[in-house]
């Protein structure tokens, strides 16, 4: 074989690379969003609304101890008897904080070292798409997860609270009334932006994931660094440093009911989830490229 045939030769790998790593991210959203786990947990996030639902129905009745001026409870939850699509905005407000994202650390830190754990995952390397396409699989079938769960819950709600209650114009934060169908465009809106904020914390959860190679070690000490992250943006003797943890702006989305919207927190929460998902995204490529994988 001539140098110009050797040197010839390697050119159609690139393509070959950019078909293995098509064919690793269907496999992996394929793998992520079949698994009984996967489906465990989108089955409980569409619960959520319809418990809300059911108990406010309960509790109001006819809805004569309920409407946009009256009760209390979570934000948008007094409103829910007067229009069903706030309960759209109430599932939000009741998952965001615990459900969602506990779901997300699940499957996030379950990416890589679940395949690691099931000795899977040195066949995937064998793959010619190479350590980096196969991370970033991982992390988009995860940041795909993280919509699917958001439109579930949207979608429970809103299916739900309209078989409970009335539907009609949308009363906003502002006080100005806008009419259904931009309520619905804004209830998408806000799904959309809840899915957004949980990409930060999706980065995380896949560089723990990367650290170990055990599964359950993985998913735990995620959901252990939530729950620690949460309870210091709750104490006020930490005021300075809430800004920068990535569930601070999580609420932001409750922007989108204003009128006109008021984007400013909303854009803080978007750079802290992107300055997130680039620090622990690099932390998990840094590690994964590194990994001794020998199981």
């Amino acid at each position: 074989m001539s140098q110009a045939e050797l040197t010839a030769v390697p050119a159609p790998r690139t393509p070959l690379r950019a078909l293995w790593a098509f064919g690793i991210l269907r496999s992996e959203l394929a793998t992520t969003l079949r698994r009984w786990r996967t489906l465990a947990l989108l089955g409980v996030l569409a619960a959520v609304p319809v418990l809300i639902g059911i108990a406010v129905r309960i509790e109001t009745g006819d809805g004569s101890r309920g409407g946009p001026d009256g009760g209390g409870g979570p934000a948008f939850l007094s409103q829910v008897t007067g229009n069903g699509l706030f309960l759209v905005f109430a599932a939000f407000s009741a998952t965001l904080p615990v459900f969602l994202p506990m779901a997300v650390g699940v499957v996030a830190g379950d990416s890589v070292a679940g395949e690691a754990s099931g000795g899977t995952l040195r066949y995937l390397l064998v793959a010619p798409a190479g350590r980096t396409r196969l991370l970033l699989a991982k992390y988009a079938s995860v940041l795909v997860f993280c919509l699917v769960a958001t439109l579930v819950v949207a979608a429970s709600a809103l299916a739900t609270g309209a078989l409970l209650f009335p539907v009609g114009e949308v009363t906003t934060i502002s006080g100005t009334r806008i009419g259904f169908g931009e309520g619905l465009l804004r209830a998408g809106l806000i799904a959309v932006a809840v899915a957004v904020s949980l990409i930060g914390f999706a980065a995380l959860g896949l560089f723990v994931s990367t650290l170990t190679d055990s599964g359950i070690a993985a998913m735990a000490a995620t959901v252990g660094v939530l729950i620690t992250v949460q309870i210091l943006d709750t104490m006020p003797q930490l005021d300075g440093i809430h800004p920068y943890l990535f569930p601070h702006y999580w609420l932001s989305f409750t922007d989108l009911l204003r009128d006109p919207v008021y984007w400013d927190e909303m854009t803080r929460n978007l750079g802290l989830q992107a300055l997130y998902a680039a620090v622990f995204g690099s932390a998990a490529w840094a590690r994964f490229t590194t990994k001794d994988v020998s199981v």
